[in-house]
């Protein structure tokens, strides 16, 4: 069965605008904004997996090549609302005002990476797939029954739609009509499995359809597409009008984690053509120099400023006292359990110490 969703888009791979009328909601000082944060999150990426190759960070998830989707619905939520991520979405939450060094400190195995700035309401990453959409749901409903304008987002790749998780939270949201966001980037494989073998569906926006909520593809590197809808989305939750599935169609350039050979399961040829054509921040750049927005300076001054910011949060990150074996336990509940207690006085005295 064929149900048309077709693509959402703005702006093509040359950085003009599809449709008249788009360009009064574009000011200048927005897109440049867009911008900031899209070199921004890239040049972090760009330098965690050196550090990873260097042995200073752990095993990590790149995701270059997806900063349009990240960014773009990161900036269109509001300072109240909640994130709920993967282990794929630090461009969202740096965004959002996660704190760099924690971000950091996540990739090296630190409980201190799992806590957000405060005020700022960022579920850790979710590493179990899915597992993250009935807690953002749970939390949207929690924001309904308080009377709040308060959303939830939350972020998951197209093979999370296998998995139980997704049905249970896509169909809780929607029954109760929590605020909500469920926001997919498919960037066309799951590990190591493409999309036409995760699903016989043409498209994860229709699965909208089945849970009776509304369902919108963009152009997920189309950054005004994705800031627009998502706004558009978050909207209709504040109003009571429930959920929205949203699939940003996309692609990651390099491998599923720093720990993967994706040449052994697909054609990386792939990868520099959309890195030519459909590059998220190369199509803003083409929009910017044809509206007569680029500034070689400005560029050159945020990358500067952006450079410096990651170098400190590594210098941060590096001067952190060593981690504590007591982590290992003390955070799994909040009061530990007796069996939680047992096993870490019976660890230290493997060590030859005491707990």
């Amino acid at each position: 069965m064929t149900i048309e969703f077709p693509i959402y888009q703005m702006m093509n791979e040359n950085g003009q605008l599809v449709r008249e009328g788009d360009k009064e909601r574009l000011t200048d000082e927005l897109v440049r904004e867009f911008y900031y944060h899209m070199v921004r999150i890239r040049t972090f990426d760009r330098k965690a997996i050196s550090l990873q190759r260097q042995g200073r960070l752990g095993t990590y998830a790149p995701f270059e090549g997806q900063e349009a989707a990240q960014a773009g619905s990161a900036l269109a939520l509001g300072n109240e609302d909640w994130v709920f991520p993967t282990y794929r979405d630090h461009g969202a939450t740096l965004t959002f005002g996660a704190n760099m060094a924690r971000t950091f400190l996540y990739w090296n195995g630190r409980v201190e990476g799992c806590v957000p700035e405060e005020g700022k309401r960022i579920f850790p990453p979710a590493v179990p797939i899915a597992t993250q959409l009935p807690h953002a749901a749970g939390a949207a409903w929690a924001e309904k029954r308080k009377g709040t304008k308060n959303a939830a987002i939350a972020y998951f790749g197209d093979g999370a739609t296998s998995e139980g998780d997704f049905h249970e939270g896509m169909n809780m949201a929607s029954v109760f009509k929590v605020p909500a966001v469920f926001f997919n980037q498919n960037n066309g494989f799951a590990i190591s499995v493409p999309i036409e073998k995760q699903m016989n569906s043409e498209t994860v926006a229709q699965k909208s359809v089945a849970y009776g909520i509304p369902g919108v593809r963009v152009d997920g590197n189309d950054i005004f597409a994705v800031y627009f809808q998502t706004k558009e989305a978050l909207g209709r939750a504040r109003k009571g009008e429930g959920p929205t599935l949203i699939e940003a169609v996309t692609w990651r350039y390099g491998a599923h984690t720093t720990a993967d050979d994706p040449t052994k399961y697909r054609n990386q040829s792939k990868s520099d053509e959309i890195r030519q054509t459909r590059d998220p921040l190369m199509r803003l750049e083409r929009y910017m120099k044809n509206e007569g927005i680029w500034d070689e300076g400005w560029t050159t001054q945020i990358q500067n400023q952006i450079t410096e910011e990651v170098e400190q949060a590594i210098r941060e990150v590096e001067s952190y006292p060593k981690p504590k074996v007591d982590d290992l336990f003390d955070y799994v509940f909040e009061t530990p359990t007796w069996t939680i207690a047992k096993q870490k006085e019976e660890y230290f005295q493997l060590l030859g110490g005491e707990a």
